[in-house]
């Protein structure tokens, strides 16, 4: 009788265990990459999204300034005109009233301020001002936002832009420049937003 030696098939239980170890380290390796390319892919997405709610305010800002005119009191439609403050009169919320807007340029933060004139006699009383922050991503620091121009840009590049003494009487056209980043001290990065505005009534 002739004995065979039969050679155990299959795996044992140490090469099971490996195999496991090795398939949830590969897993775990895939779901980490995944959160990562996810996580990456919402900043992108937020980062995106602020820089097109920033521009959108672009959008209305020019709006608003190229409909400028004169207050229901009577005064000049342009009341302010700092390289980071504007402040004018118009006909923000088509109601048929004229409304003092404000927009101010602090820290990162674009706002904006508007004033109801009052019932006769017409005013603008400074403690009715509503101020919200319109975007909060602003990187212009100390440059200017706001540049004026007069009837003779872009031919007259020796008054323009405006030095401050002669932009209240002499502004006929402005100039936004807005630098925007979500993220803070990325300068190589920054989104540059710009609009010129012809100004309607003062043409």
């Amino acid at each position: 009788m002739v004995n065979k030696k039969h050679k155990n098939s299959g795996f044992t239980l140490i090469e099971v265990l490996v195999s496991a170890a090795i398939l949830v380290i590969l897993a775990v390796g895939f779901l980490g990459l995944q959160y990562i390319i996810s996580q990456n892919q919402v900043t992108v997405w937020r980062n995106y999204l602020s820089i097109e709610d920033a521009n959108f305010s672009l959008s209305i800002m020019a709006r608003e300034l190229r409909d400028m005119r004169q207050s229901d009191t009577g005064a000049y439609p342009l009341e302010v005109a700092n390289d980071q403050e504007i402040v004018f009169y118009a006909d923000v919320d088509y109601d048929g009233e004229i409304e003092r807007v404000r927009y101010t340029f602090s820290g990162t933060d674009l706002t904006k301020g508007v004033i109801e004139p009052t019932n006769p006699p017409v005013s603008y009383p400074s403690g009715s001002e509503k101020v919200r922050v319109i975007t909060d991503i602003v990187r212009n620091a100390s440059d200017s936002i706001f540049y004026y121009y007069n009837s003779d840009w872009p031919t007259d590049t020796v008054n323009n832009p405006l030095p401050q003494a002669s932009r209240i009487s002499d502004t006929r056209q402005i100039k936004i420049i807005l630098k925007t980043n979500p993220k803070a001290n990325d300068a190589n990065n920054d989104y540059i937003l710009e609009s010129d505005i012809r100004l309607r009534m003062l043409n």
